[in-house]
């Protein structure tokens, strides 16, 4: 059996199947959003603890293109929620629950979008400004100034954390509807709803304790599941028939309309 089959077979379907362009269009923004944050993150400067705010502030400083990297980490973020809005939406969730469900995801994404601006502004833009202005300040305001940073520091925390629980939310509750009605492969809706948990307790661990060394195995399990999730969608995606070419034998939608026309020719 292909992954086509398995995305037109796998599960009870009451309802029209999956949109297969909007599916292919989602597919080629997760990979991409993939492929961009895995630049973004090659040129993050990275060492010791994130907690440790006085190194940590030094390396910030002496990085030239900070600004410059949190914005492509943007750009790679919004462009994996537009993936993400793009298939709720390729699912064909017309009514009942479950398209309810959908546009409560659609709202949870907008919004993780939103919270990721202000956790990138405040990081590319904000904390840096504060640790320039640290190392660069007088011993008589450096106090002060580490201060300011530090609080900086927080803000981007709190940003971060909610980001990533909204997040995972909205990665859970796709999964879920993926699980539900298999319009596309059920395994990818494991894999997002393991992401999705993933992000959700990186959101709390950040809330609760920072950038702490506890994050590491939640974060590895979304840097694991997200991108194989993605490029797997991406290879169903091209693999997908239109809706018209597999349908069951008693209501493909060929017979249908043949039934149809047949019957407005009587």
């Amino acid at each position: 059996m292909s992954i086509g089959d398995l995305t037109q077979t796998s599960g009870t379907r009451t309802g029209p199947l999956a949109d297969r362009e909007a599916v292919r269009l989602s597919a080629v923004l997760l990979v991409t959003s993939v492929i961009v944050l895995l630049i973004a993150t090659v040129f993050h400067p990275n060492g010791g603890d994130p907690n440790d705010h006085p190194a940590t502030f030094t390396l910030y400083a002496q990085s030239a293109g900070w600004t410059a990297d949190h914005l492509l980490q943007f750009i790679g973020g919004a462009i994996g929620i537009a993936g993400l809005i793009v298939l709720f939406y390729a699912l064909n969730l017309l009514d009942g629950m479950s398209m309810l469900a959908a546009r409560i995801g659609v709202v949870s994404a907008g919004v993780a979008l939103a919270l990721a601006a202000v956790d990138l502004a405040v990081d590319g833009v904000a904390l840096k400004r504060a640790v320039d202005a640290w190392v660069s300040a007088p011993d008589s305001e450096k106090a002060v100034r580490f201060a300011s940073a530090e609080a900086v520091r927080w803000l981007e925390e709190a940003a971060a954390s909610y980001q990533a629980i909204v997040l995972g939310v909205t990665l859970i509750l796709l999964a879920a509807l993926i699980l539900w009605t298999a319009r596309i492969p059920r395994p990818i809706g494991y894999l997002l709803a393991l992401a999705g948990a993933g992000y959700v307790a990186v959101g709390w661990i950040t809330g609760v304790s920072g950038f702490a060394p506890e994050r590491a195995i939640p974060q590895y399990v979304v840097l694991l599941s997200q991108p194989i999730a993605s490029v797997w969608l991406l290879i169903s995606a091209w693999r997908m028939p239109a809706s018209g070419e597999i349908a069951p034998e008693s209501g493909s939608p060929a017979r249908g309309n043949d039934a149809g026309a047949a019957a407005r020719s009587r």
